[in-house]
Order: C-alpha cells, then structure tokens, then sequence
C-alpha cells in the first residue's frame, strides 16, 4: 500500500471511526453490523466509503411520519384505524384476518377498509387493457408511479395515453424511479409536460438533487385514476409485462396485478401523495380527491401495505413472517427473486415441521443470475424441514404472492429477499376474502402443472464446488 501523508492518514482513520459508530448506532442486525466493521478494517476509507453508499441510510418521509403519529394520537397510542378493524373476513379465517389486520395498522398506519372489489389480473393483455381504458375515461386526475417504464411499444403508448389525458385537462402527475426507468425516453415525459401535466424521478443517481441515492429504490408499480380506481401489483410498463413480447415469441414475463375499486382506493392514494411530496420536496402539492369512494356490496375486506426504509420495521417483511408464522393449513408463496432474512427462513422451517403445507414458486430461469444462484443456498434446509419448492418454466416468473390457508392473500411488488424488506419503497395490498384467496390459490396450483418440483438429490448433484458458489453468493444477499 503507498505510504500516505500523516494528515490524510488521521482523515481516514476519523472517517473509519464515524462509519463503524454509525453502523452501530443504525441497528442493522449483529451479522450485517459485524460484516460492515470488518470491512471497514480491512479497506481503509474505500470501506467506509462503500458503507455511505450502500447502506441504508435514514429516510425522513415527512407525511408519512405525520400520518402514523396522527393515527396513534387519535386513538392513544394505537393507529386510529385499528379501533375499527372489525371489516375483517367472515368465516373461519376470521381471527387470524383480525389479528393480521391489527398488525397492518400499527405498521402503517393505515387501517384496513370494507367493501372495496379487488380484481386480480393474471392476463398480461387484460391488466394493461383496463388500464388503458381507466386512463382514456380519466375526467378528474390520473397519478402513476413505476419503477420501470421501458422504452418500448408498451412504455410510449403509456406514456403517450398520460400526455393525452393532460392535453383535455386531466390532472397528470407521474413519479418514475431514478435507476428502474433510466432508459426513459425524455422527448416523451417533456410531451406530458407540455400538455400540462407533471412528472419527477424518484431518488434520482445525481448527487446534486437534493434528495438522491445509489441503493435505495422505488419499486411500486401505482394508478390512481379519479380517486375511484386504482391498479397496483407487480406489472412493470413494457412489452415483457403486456404481453407484445410473448406475441412476438419474446422472453416474457408471468406476472399479476390487481385493479381496485372503494374505499381502499383512497388508501393508494395517500401513499402516491406522499411519494410526490417527498420526490418533489414539497409538503402537499397535490388536492385531496373529491371524497372516499363508498363500500361497495360484496366488497372484500382490504388492507394497503406500503413499506420502505422509512419504517422501523419493514411493513413487508414482518407480513410475511406474520402470515407463515401463523397459518394453520397452507401457505403458498410465489417469488421470483428468493433471498430471505433468517426470520423468514425459521418461519418456513417452522411450519413445515409441524404440517403446514408449505410451498415455494419460482422461476426455473431467473433474469438475474446471481440472485438465482444465491436463493437456491436457502433450498436445501428448507426442503429437509418439508419445504416444497417448485421451478415456473415456461416463462420468466416475476409475480409476488402470498396466499394462507385459504382465508387471506396478498399481492404486491415486494420480492421476498432483502433489498425489498430493508431498500426498497413497496406497495402491497391485503385481502381477507376467502374467494379472492380461492383464486389466488388457484394460480397458484395451475402454475404447478406447468412446474418442476426441486429434489434433494438435484441439489446434492451441484457437488462440493457448486455448494461453495451458491454458498460465497449468498453473502451478497443485502445487496441483492
């Protein structure tokens, strides 16, 4: 190493201090607080350095701290929603909806709601369809945010359609994550603002905005059309997601998404609102929407779950642990990056062993190899405790779902690994509904015909080598 001068030698060694006081003070687990030390030992300054970058950082989230302080004001000390968390499920799921349900709300803050309709979207053509028809019915305001919008056929129709609704007067704001839609062709986003419309990256990579990051990421995908319907899940914009790529006998992707309608819509909004006032630096720059949307007959009982570095504890990450943690039955859960935290791990192991049918989707070919190759180091103990684990093959799996014991599920953009239980901003929604849950269930097992079941003996075949690979990736699991 080159010798350096005395007083840039006492500069490196300050910063080290700092970055291992910090790790400390920051909480991030014995492990990871460990692993950031020896880093920081071993690389002088670059290690430091690195911790700044990659680390998460605090996020002040300014609404939505305000929010979840107003809940537990107003019902001392519990959200204010959770008083009302009767519109749970009927049946026997009932409790365990409840208990779910209290959870929610002393996350978020947002308590769950009754009577809203929640369609789930299987078909890639059918879920862009009705969004296009939201889009060109918009009378009041259209609010979008993605994580990814590709330069495509699929990406400039939808952008072409939030330029047209701004052109006749519609409201259009559009957030876009600074990483996910980098690629993003500015010519389009300078049309919705020349009709009027809005738009802002989220976290941008430039370190002159004043608020920007390397690590942390918006990954909701989120319309808000009029403040009566919403979408949601985890269907990116482009022709992988729509269904033009499988036309043209493309790589494509399997994914689900749901449109909403009620009350929970207001819900979605809310959590667009906040994301544009802390994108944009403001306090509230958008109008609340005209009123509620009212129950709906038939509707299913709903929770929205955002999370995000903002929260002390992950909203994502702590339901699902919740919810395998607790089934009775079943719990089928599709992933298509897995790279659990330990708890989740335990949860699953849990279970299996004493008789839950616990099942694991995903893709037999993942489009990010080494996060393949660091999940399959979590299958091997999971599959000795009873753990199923099935490989999707005739197309990318990109859908997240969590479905137990046939009373609740949920679908989202929260991968189950780290980086979206610690890095990135989600946004899932809850429904205790045994006939949303039934479908769910129902994807879930017609995606298994078409399936391979992973044995034990498929996994020993890696040899000493292979273990060692998967194993060494593993370690790079936060980064993931």
């Amino acid at each position: 190493m080159p010798e350096l001068p005395l007083p840039l030698w006492i500069g490196v060694a300050l910063l080290d201090a700092y970055a291992i006081a910090r790790a400390l003070l920051r909480h991030h687990g014995v492990s990871t607080t460990l692993a950031w030390i020896l880093a920081i030992l071993t690389l002088p300054g670059v290690g430091a350095a690195l911790y700044f970058l990659l680390a998460v950082p605090r996020v002040r989230h300014v609404l939505r701290r305000r929010r979840v302080a107003v809940a537990e004001l107003a019902s001392g000390g519990l959200p204010a929603a959770e008083r009302a968390c009767a519109p749970a499920a009927e049946g026997p799921g009932a409790a365990a909806a409840a208990s779910l349900f209290r959870l929610t709300s002393r996350l978020t803050g947002i308590g769950p709601s009754s009577g809203s309709l929640v369609e789930l979207m299987t078909e890639d053509e059918r879920a862009f369809e009705r969004i296009e028809e939201a889009l060109e019915g918009a009378r009041e305001s259209v609010w979008a945010e993605y994580y990814i919008v590709k330069n495509d056929v699929t990406g400039r129709r939808f952008l072409g359609l939030l330029a047209r609704c701004a052109a006749r007067g519609v409201q259009v704001r559009f957030l876009y994550d600074g990483v996910g839609s980098l690629g993003l062709d500015r010519r389009l986003l300078r049309d919705i603002e020349s009709a009027g419309g809005s738009t802002e990256v989220f976290l941008p990579l430039n370190p002159l905005r004043r608020r920007w990051s390397f690590n942390l990421r918006n990954h909701r995908k989120l319309v808000v059309v009029d403040g009566r319907v919403g979408f949601t899940g985890g269907m990116n914009v482009g022709d992988q997601y729509s269904g033009r790529s499988r036309r043209r006998g493309a790589r494509h992707f399997r994914d689900t998404h749901l449109e909403v309608a009620g009350p929970a819509v207001a819900d979605l909004g809310r959590i667009f609102r906040e994301d544009w006032a802390y994108a944009t630096g403001g306090d509230a720059t958008l109008p609340e929407p005209p009123s509620v949307p009212a129950p709906i007959d038939r509707g299913s009982a709903v929770a929205v779950l955002p999370s995000g570095p903002d929260q002390e504890l992950n909203a994502s990450g702590m339901v699902y642990f919740n919810g395998v943690a607790a089934a009775r039955e079943r719990v089928f859960l599709t992933s298509p990056y897995f790279i659990p935290d330990e708890s989740l791990v335990k949860a699953m192991t849990a279970a299996a062993l004493r008789g839950v049918d616990v099942r694991l989707l995903v893709p037999a070919r993942c489009d990010v190899l080494i996060a393949a190759i660091a999940g399959r180091s979590y299958f091997e103990p999971l599959m000795r405790s009873g753990v199923r684990i099935f490989r999707y093959t005739p197309s990318m799996l990109h859908a997240k779902s969590l479905v137990v014991d046939g009373a609740w599920g949920l679908v989202g953009s929260a991968n189950v690994d780290i980086r979206s239980f610690r890095l990135n901003f989600e946004i899932s929604v809850v429904v205790a509904d045994a006939g949303f849950a039934g479908r769910l269930e129902e994807r879930f097992l017609g995606a298994l015909e078409c399936s391979e079941e992973l044995d034990e003996a498929e996994l020993a075949a890696r040899g000493t080598l292979g273990r060692l690979r998967d194993e060494t990736v593993r370690l790079l699991s936060p980064l993931l």
